[in-house]
């Protein structure tokens, strides 16, 4: 296997909003945020340079540039890119972007550099709404940010969020509709997430601000789906929803075993035994240890000198990848019940596939075109098809998550 995913991580934003608790910094506490972001940049670039230059970028074919907010870095997030592309050729490269920094000239810039696709933090449409959760941007501006994307000839991802203070049945549904006649290609949907410690988890535990509850929640999903599949999406991946030819390939990468590269604070990357041992000088000199099939590696800081390691023997890898394929609207297809049965066992791992099946959390659908395997191969009896989930399994995704990995 080699590295066919590459993530940069941009720890910068202009502000922090009231939900926020990921690795960023707000440019505006910085005493000098253009020389951060500077230096920040420089050590990146190099990173990127030096895996490059080892020849483990050769076979990457999905790039995101991820944070924090990269649109915030203008002129300097093209440049970033450039140097992205001198050392590989992706198939698909994502810039994340926020509305109130994403202009017509920086698409245009992205789009001659080598960018695929933008993916815009939109998360609703309606004012109140963003300002209660600390977004700096307006509904305005975010439909103005998918027209400079589109006319740039850029694919258009956005972001929508349920559960925000304020939000209601009527006003959620006005954002997805408002959305979706702006005409993006890919939208995820994801439920507000109220972190400790964050300005937003203060006003909650203080009763300032009353959020819909699990079953309000739960009705926004359904409703946006609806919306969406109307209108042409698919649902492929447990938040997000595609028109034909469009899911976001890089996103699939973390969900289905292959391997991927973090550059960058905070980044991760998940590696097999071989490829990190190819590269274990640009990771502290690291070393996997005995029966570590697959290395999982957290980067703790700007400088790539300090890094979390966690290491996976060939049953949590297989398990892990089980679970993962979960979250994946075609689920776990027949090939990897196959491989996980030459590591589990068969039996084991067929009462596993019936006991969710059971639950109702999954079903048995139809051989996965990409993975088909013939009857030959034997085993086809007890995986007659991809194992998928259902709406339920869904909803309850860690229980289903649950039933693979404790296969380790």
């Amino acid at each position: 296997m080699a590295i066919e995913a590459l993530y940069l991580h941009i720890p910068f934003c202009q502000s922090k909003c009231a939900y926020c608790d990921f690795d960023s910094v707000a440019a505006c506490s910085l005493d000098d945020a253009r020389a951060a972001q500077a230096c920040y940049l420089d050590r990146l670039t190099n990173r990127v340079d030096a895996f490059g230059t080892a020849g483990l970028l050769d076979g990457v074919r999905t790039v995101y540039i991820g944070g924090g907010t990269p649109s915030l870095l203008g002129m300097r997030l093209v440049e970033l890119v450039r140097s992205v592309m001198q050392w590989c050729a992706p198939e698909e490269f994502t810039c994340e972007a926020n509305p109130e920094s994403f202009t017509s000239s920086l698409a245009l810039q992205l789009a001659r550099a080598g960018v695929t696709r933008i993916s815009l933090g939109v998360q609703s449409l309606q004012e109140e709404e963003l300002k209660a959760v600390g977004r700096i941007h307006s509904a305005t501006q975010a439909l103005d940010a998918i027209c400079y994307a589109k006319d740039a000839g850029l694919d258009v991802s956005c972001d929508l969020m349920c559960g925000l203070p304020l939000q209601t049945q009527d006003s959620w549904a006005k954002s997805v509709a408002g959305l979706i006649e702006a005409g993006p290609c890919h939208v995820s949907i994801y439920p507000l997430t109220v972190e400790d410690g964050t300005p937003l988890a203060l006003k909650v535990d203080s009763g300032r601000l009353v959020l819909p509850d699990e079953d309000e929640q739960a009705d926004e999903m359904e409703l946006a789906r609806r919306f969406l599949v109307e209108a042409g999406f698919a649902p492929y991946e447990v938040a997000s929803y595609a028109l034909p030819g469009h899911a976001c390939r890089h996103n699939i990468v973390y969900w289905t075993g292959i391997e991927y590269l973090g550059l960058g604070r905070s980044a991760a990357s998940m590696l097999s035994r071989d490829t990190f041992r190819m590269s274990s000088s640009l990771f502290s000199d690291l070393e996997p240890r005995d029966g570590a099939a697959r290395i999982r590696v957290l980067q703790t800081d700007d400088a790539a000198s300090a890094f979390e390691i966690e290491q996976l023997d060939i049953r949590e890898a297989m398990a892990e990848d089980l679970m993962l394929a979960c979250r994946m609207t075609r689920g776990i297809p027949q090939e990897l019940l196959l491989r996980a049965s030459a590591v589990f066992g068969k039996q084991i791992v067929a009462d596993t596939c019936a006991r969710a099946i059971e639950l109702g959390l999954a079903t048995w659908g139809a051989p996965d075109g990409e993975n088909y395997v013939d009857a030959s191969s034997g085993g086809v009896d007890l995986f007659p098809g991809a194992l998928a989930p259902t709406q339920q399994g869904w909803l309850e995704g860690n229980e289903l998550f649950g039933l693979f990995w404790n296969l380790a």
